[in-house]
């Protein structure tokens, strides 16, 4: 949707309620100005759309003991947090932007992990690197130049998701369901990467099949 400037004249009573509820919603005056006439008009806004999909995604992640959802800084971030049951329990962090506006991205989840603890952020590194080839394994010809769009680096690991293939896969439950999915594997695969009793050699190749049977029950994205 494209988005242009405007000069408009309005009392200065309607700006002051209008900069009140601006920031009662944590949004900008321009953005609550675009929900007040989007609402009066029925016309879905991509904020509000955002809006559905992190709703959704809240309360898929409230009926689970392992993660927990922090509160949103910003109209278009979700955080959400997990703990990794290895020395001092170090948080996981999965940072989620949605993007107002694209074509094919749908936005990117960024997962980070603070550690001083340089074994640890070797095995994520590698986690992360095998994350990826089997991404790219499995879905890399669902995105351009065949290849999932990712970058890695100590302690960190950056996706880029794309807008789902057909329309019906493209609403807020559909999307949130899509997002939750996402997250939950990749923790459940980390978990098990960092923690497991296996071999790494048989781990690797347990959730090799165990991912490729996730995919069997999701959207790609």
């Amino acid at each position: 949707m494209d988005r242009n400037v405007y000069s408009i004249v309005l009392l200065e009573e309607l700006v002051d309620g209008v900069d009140r509820l601006a920031c009662e919603n944590g949004m900008s005056r321009s953005g609550m100005i675009n929900r007040i006439l989007a609402e009066y008009l029925s016309f879905d806004t991509p904020e509000e759309k955002i809006e559905d999909i992190f709703h959704c995604m809240e309360r898929s992640f409230s009926e689970t003991e392992n993660f927990q959802v922090r509160s949103r800084q910003s109209e278009t971030m979700l955080t959400i947090r997990s703990s990794l049951r290895y020395r001092y329990h170090p948080t996981i962090r999965y940072a989620l932007e949605l993007y107002r506006q694209s074509a094919e991205a749908a936005g990117e989840l960024r997962v980070s992990l603070r550690t001083k603890n340089l074994e640890l952020e070797q095995l994520l590194t590698e986690f992360f690197n095998f994350r990826h080839k089997m991404e790219n394994r499995w879905i890399g010809a669902h995105f351009p130049a065949g290849r999932v769009p990712c970058k890695i680096g100590p302690g960190k690991f950056n996706r880029t998701f794309l807008v789902p293939a057909t329309e019906q896969d493209r609403t807020a439950e559909c999307a949130a369901k899509a997002l939750c999915d996402y997250i939950m594997e990749f923790d459940r695969e980390l978990k098990q990467y960092c923690t497991g009793t296996d071999s790494l050699a048989k781990t690797k190749v347990k959730l090799e099949w165990e991912y490729h049977d996730h995919l069997q029950k999701t959207i790609i994205i």
